[in-house]
């Protein structure tokens, strides 16, 4: 039986704040443009921390991004490119679970997705989206912070409102950076409920 099209395959890249997600999303699409591959980026438009134009890591590095507000406009601009074939998302917890079906159908028509996001929230809890993409992933690359209190490896995101830790009932989506957030260890993390 001889195949024409293959399928395409999902790439999550996850862990805290300041783990440099962005940053490994970023290498992952330069590389696919160094290939000669076509590639489009996408990112959510609630983050604006640094320019709505690019996805930009904490330190500065930088690509050309499509900030949307709906995951239905993945598709609607992948369908005007001609022969997309790498699709980077950045900050994905902050996509509707609409994005799984989008992320699905497009792996099925061939695209390398790469999907960069937190897997956990403010609370320690899983954010959004990201459990399933995780599941679905064909790779996972799990990164890790360094806790600002202590420099062990880092897990999770300390939210701070004035300096203290976020309530647990607090918002769960606030963009933002060091101003916000902290990288923190399992020792070091505080929240003002028991999990």
């Amino acid at each position: 039986m001889h195949r024409t099209k293959s399928k395409g395959s999902l790439e999550v890249i996850c862990g805290p704040m300041f783990s440099g997600k962005s940053e490994e999303l970023i290498r992952r699409v330069r590389r696919a443009k160094i290939a000669r591959q076509k590639v489009m980026t996408f990112k959510h438009r609630l983050d604006d921390r640094h320019c709505i134009e690019y996805v930009v890591s904490h330190d500065g590095n930088k690509v050309e991004t499509y900030p949307i507000d709906r995951v239905e406009k993945i598709l609607e601009l992948v369908l005007t490119q001609e022969e997309v074939q790498v699709i980077g998302i950045d900050e994905a917890q902050f996509f509707s679970q609409d994005i799984i079906p989008i992320i699905c159908q497009l792996v099925d028509s061939g695209k390398r997705i790469i999907v960069a996001g937190l897997d956990l929230d403010f609370r320690a809890i899983p954010f959004s989206s990201m459990p399933i993409l995780l599941a679905i992933a064909d790779q996972v690359t799990k990164l890790q912070a360094i806790c600002t209190e202590c420099g062990d490896n880092a897990s999770l995101s300390q939210r701070l409102v004035n300096g203290v830790p976020a309530k647990f009932n607090d918002p769960i989506i606030l963009p933002g950076a060091q101003e916000s957030y902290q990288a923190r260890c399992r020792d070091c993390y505080t929240i003002d409920r028991k999990m």
